[in-house]
């Protein structure tokens, strides 16, 4: 009986002992754990500080660029989610959580989301450039090379761009196409050339038919005088000598001034008898009757 009872005393002490070195061995994870925790909230709180700081900064940096709004607010949200998404990969990988297989899986669904979405992140892409190099802007004259078509612009949205044309049409383009091809902007200047090619016959008299067209732009009160008045002869064709002529006028009234100098062109012509040729086709027909 005294034997038994040695027995489960040194039984309850050898537990007792294996507890004892569990928790011991246990105690500094528990505690490293904790350590990781306090150190993981405080990156959690100074990383907040920071990506203010940095939002802030970016928020000032497009405004002092006079990004448009939507673009400011597109792309504050954007730094905002990656900051916080590399923050929540440092804290858990100061928490003990393997953050490497977290990444390929978020790299692997940013590819396959990308491929998935290509036309549409392209446009996006391309309408975020517009707004911020701003080629162009709305009430702006454009031609796009990509498809030939031209308006003026009335809409710059992050994924197409709406355009007026000029019989009241509405084109919608997307952003990639813009943003990939070369775009004339007729509106970006405050003036502009207006060019013609009048046609006169080899009998009449080039001194004349200059000044009949100097006279003709001197008239014109939308002309800028100011600036050079070039005429010239520009070609000696099959059936005409071409005149070329260039004048400057405000950009606003380009195609006014084209459209008074046409036609105060060939007022003065006929007034001067100064010919201005047409082609003619002359038709030849021979009498084969007589041959059998």
């Amino acid at each position: 009986m005294l034997f038994d009872a040695s027995a489960g005393a040194e039984e309850v002490i050898k537990e007792a002992n294996k507890l004892i070195e569990a928790i011991e061995s246990f105690l500094p994870k528990v505690l490293q754990f904790a350590i990781n925790v306090i150190v993981a909230l405080l990156i959690l709180f100074v990383g907040k500080i920071i990506i203010k700081c940095i939002l802030r900064f970016v928020d000032r940096c497009l405004k002092r660029a006079n990004v448009e709004i939507s673009v400011q607010k597109f792309l504050n949200s954007l730094v905002k989610a990656v900051l916080y998404v590399v923050l929540i990969v440092i804290i858990c990988g100061q928490v003990g959580i393997e953050t490497t297989s977290f990444i390929a899986v978020l790299g692997s669904a940013g590819l396959t989301l990308g491929l998935a979405l290509q036309g549409s992140l392209s446009n996006f892409a391309g309408g975020v450039l517009i707004l911020i190099l701003k080629p162009f802007k709305v009430g702006d004259y454009i031609h796009d090379g990509s498809c030939g078509k031209e308006g003026t612009v009335r809409k710059i949205d992050l994924f197409y761009t709406y355009l007026d044309t000029t019989d009241n049409k509405k084109l919608i383009i997307p952003n990639g196409n813009l943003a990939n091809t070369h775009i004339v902007n007729s509106s970006a200047n405050d003036k502009r050339r207006v060019d013609f090619e009048l046609g006169i016959s080899y009998d009449s008299d080039i001194d004349v038919a200059k000044a009949v067209i100097n006279e003709t732009i001197n008239k014109e009160e939308l002309v800028l005088k100011e600036d050079e008045i070039f005429i010239f002869i520009k070609e000696l064709a099959a059936s005409q000598v071409t005149v070329g002529v260039r004048v400057w006028s405000l950009n606003k009234d380009y195609w006014t001034v084209y459209f008074n100098l046409n036609e105060a062109f060939k007022k003065a012509f006929d007034a001067a008898g100064i010919e201005i040729p047409f082609n003619q086709l002359s038709v030849h027909i021979e009498d084969n009757s007589s041959i059998q």
